[in-house]
């Protein structure tokens, strides 16, 4: 059994204490990097625990979905910006708080034990599912990389697949596409995928454009309803001009291989479902036995974990008491907040270390942006309002101010214009094109230790050593 490491050895010689980031997000990432400016080498050892080695630009992956971004666009490398933070390439599986032990799962699936001093755990989330029939086997998500890169494939498979078919049934379900989730990820995914479909058309000899259709489902009365009424109102008009069929108060009540019935009682054939009905924080939370709220664990405004010496917890996996709104809000799990937690977080365990008081965590969104392809978006910065062209530059703008590096801000520029000028050309590169992909494939819901498995590894390693 593997349980200390190298550095593990290194920080107790040296009496350094051990800092562990758990999670390679906008909160954790950030994190790192203002404690790698803060801290001189000799006050501390930072590792940082992820299974990737870059840093997902959430907000443009449905891009990458549409082909209008490469993968690489919106994957920052972490190594161009962490420079002594140590990275442990693996996912964190449980946390023994009382014994200091992060349990991780390597990329080789190998499990070690990482002891801490400090941990600051911003492991994210996954998407929230519901107990519907098929959902699991027959639902596609968008909340990875891997899941753009996939879906990507599979839309275009279908159109490839429709052109080829005989049967007018087989068609017409390969040509009906189903986005669960009328938030921003659910909106934007279709908005993209919905314009290269169409487009290919042109390609294919034997499809009509009219042929395509979208259909964006969601439960709530309005869509993205974080806009406000008027720019809400407004993403929909716009959607349905291009023809994605909107509707709202409804969602899936079965899903099968090749159609999906809805509550309603509508029967769709369709051969595509992709899942974008929220979020859960991730199933590392769970393993704490803290207190949670919705799910999120309840930290102070220092986003410390009360009850647990040196524990720290931000992002979409904490419930951080939002300041600026009061009455008993918490912060919403976009990007904009956990990276602005990252840094907060990041001078709190500097005081900590240093004996000095800690700092609340106060910031008002800066506003919202959705872009909806070609020259459609609404934004809404510093709440002014706006739509079309305007809306679109915000938007665009936004994103590469928020690219982390230069070269990821450069090579989406150049996507942009690029895929502007020449456009697309419908590729399938055969990314798991044998065995369809389910949601728990790209997020290994089911890797997760209980306390007690936990608590079993620690003590068996404390007792070996």
């Amino acid at each position: 059994m593997t349980t200390h490491t190298n550095t593990t050895a290194a920080a107790r010689a040296t009496g350094r204490p051990r800092i562990l980031i758990v999670g390679g997000g906008f909160a954790g990432v950030e994190c790192a990097r203002r404690l790698e400016r803060r801290l001189k080498p000799h006050e501390a050892l930072i590792t940082l625990v992820t299974p990737f080695d870059y840093q997902l630009y959430l907000p443009l992956l449905p891009q990458v979905a549409s082909g209008v971004l490469t993968p690489q666009s919106v994957a920052v490398s972490l190594r161009r910006g962490l420079r002594r933070t140590r990275v442990l390439p693996g996912g964190a599986i449980g946390v023994d708080a009382a014994a200091k032990v992060c349990v991780v799962r390597k990329i080789t699936d190998e499990v070690v034990n990482e002891p801490y001093d400090v941990i600051v755990l911003a492991p994210g989330s996954i998407t929230r599912t519901f107990d519907i029939p098929g959902l699991a086997e027959h639902a596609r998500g968008m909340k990875t990389l891997a899941e753009a890169a996939y879906l990507r494939d599979h839309v275009i498979a279908q159109l490839d697949l429709a052109d080829a078919a005989t049967d007018a049934a087989e068609r017409e379900a390969r040509l009906r596409f189903v986005v669960v989730g009328g938030g921003y990820a659910g909106t934007e995914t279709a908005a993209c995928l919905q314009r290269i479909t169409t487009a290919a058309c042109e390609r294919y000899p034997r499809l009509d454009a009219r042929d395509v259709h979208w259909h964006i489902l969601d439960v709530a009365p309005k869509l993205m309803p974080e806009l406000g009424d008027r720019l809400g109102a407004e993403a929909a008009r716009t959607l349905r001009r291009r023809g994605i069929e909107v509707s709202l108060g409804v969602s899936v009540a079965k899903a099968e291989a090749d159609r999906v019935t809805l509550t309603d009682g509508r029967e769709l054939p369709c051969r595509t479902l992709i899942w974008t009905a929220g979020v859960a924080a991730s199933p590392l939370v769970g393993t704490l036995g803290a207190e949670t709220v919705k799910g999120r664990l309840a930290v102070t405004d220092r986003m410390t974990l009360p009850g647990f010496d040196g524990v720290f917890a931000l992002g979409d996996a904490a419930a951080v008491p939002d300041r600026a709104k009061g009455d008993g809000a918490v912060c919403p799990p976009t990007a904009q907040h956990a990276q602005r937690q990252g840094k907060v977080v990041a001078d709190n365990v500097v005081a900590s270390l240093r004996g000095e008081p800690l700092r609340p965590y106060v910031h008002k969104d800066l506003g919202l942006v959705v872009d909806l392809g070609g020259k459609d978006a609404v934004s809404k910065p510093l709440g002014v309002q706006l739509t079309g062209l305007p809306a679109q530059a915000v938007a665009r703008g936004y994103h590469l101010l928020a690219l982390r590096t230069n070269v990821a801000k450069v090579r989406t520029a150049t996507n942009w214009l690029l895929n502007a000028a020449a456009g697309d050309d419908y590729v399938r590169t055969g990314f798991q094109s044998r065995r369809p992909a389910t949601l728990r494939d790209f997020e290994y819901t089911d890797a997760y230790l209980t306390p007690e498995e936990i608590r079993s590894r620690t003590s068996s390693s404390a007792d070996a050593g």
